[in-house]
């Protein structure tokens, strides 16, 4: 004899498994009131992560575009210091030029003029010299001087006493 009972499976989990059509359907409600209820909370709260991520993510491009806008602005503030202190430097180096130039001029005309004067001061002592050996010969050789008349001298003295 066959025995039937045996045949029948006692377990309900078992007896599910028989029926995969009522399974799959009862997963499906499950998965869409999860889904539903999600939805739900996130209306309700206003809490939804994809618009918080858009919204971060839009922060931190602005974020982005500013500082990209003040290292351009930083940038040309450098690159306009930078053009300064070039005009500048070469303003000095111009400046330093000329006082090259200046002083070049200056020291020729010191050599110049310390040549005259070394020129003057042979020139003055060949005078010296010429007039001390001048001198030398006058000593030397008497002098003959002439007398005035006696007239003329007496005449002269009672001149000069009228006068005073």
């Amino acid at each position: 004899m066959i025995d039937l009972a045996q045949d029948t499976p006692s377990n309900p989990l078992l007896r599910l498994g028989a029926q995969p059509i009522a399974l799959t359907a009862a997963a499906l409600l499950l998965l869409i009131a999860g889904v539903t209820s999600i939805g739900l909370w996130r209306a309700y709260t206003g809490a939804a992560p994809e618009t918080d991520r858009v919204v971060a993510s839009r922060q931190l491009q602005a974020r982005t575009v500013q500082a990209s806008e003040q290292l351009v602005e930083k940038t040309k503030g450098l690159e306009a210091t930078q053009q300064e202190s070039i005009d500048q430097l070469q303003v000095v180096q111009d400046q330093l030029q000329t006082m090259k130039r200046l002083m070049a001029a200056q020291q020729a005309d010191t050599k110049r003029l310390s040549e005259q004067v070394a020129s003057l001061n042979e020139s003055i002592d060949g005078l010296r010299q010429s007039f001390a050996s001048a001198r030398s010969t006058e000593v030397e050789t008497p002098s003959v001087t002439r007398r005035k008349p006696t007239r003329s001298r007496v005449h002269a003295s009672a001149r000069k006493s009228s006068r005073g």
